[in-house]
């Protein structure tokens, strides 16, 4: 696994969302500060999932960076949900009132940090976190 601090102001995570039919079981898995997260999180959609991680990923950087460090540490978010990256970018508005309550705290989360980018990257390089997500789910059988 890559350094997750490439630098001393950057933070990298890594976050993905996942459920077992659509909605269905459903969990979250996240690379912060070194450590991979899974966590089952019941039954919702595969978007609701997506947006649950990065509000569980953003929480635990604040949490290990401290609230004075994280003020000055920039974060770089990668998905490989395209869609969660546009909404938070801004490109795309988001239709789905449920997901709506996510998106507002994840932008209020934004502003624990000195700079929050959403990054695009490919199925294949969100390995680590695809596998917190289904290992979150094996564990619930």
């Amino acid at each position: 696994m890559s350094s997750l601090f490439p630098t001393e102001s950057k933070f990298i995570i890594s976050t993905d969302g996942g459920s077992r039919g659509n909605p269905g079981p459903a969990a979250l898995g996240a690379i912060v500060g070194g450590k991979e997260y899974g966590e089952y999180l019941g039954i919702m959609t595969n978007n609701q999932a997506e947006y649950l991680a990065l509000v569980f990923a953003l929480k635990k950087a604040k949490v290990l960076l401290g609230k004075a460090k994280a003020k000055q540490t920039e974060v770089e978010v990668r998905m490989d949900s395209e869609l969660i990256v546009k909404q938070m970018n801004a490109i795309y508005k988001i239709e789905d009132e449920k997901l709506q309550p996510y998106f507002m705290e994840i932008w209020n989360l934004r502003l624990d940090f000195k700079k929050v980018v959403f990054k695009h990257i490919p199925r294949e390089e969100n390995k680590a976190a695809d596998q917190m997500v289904n290992q979150a789910l094996d564990a619930r059988k």
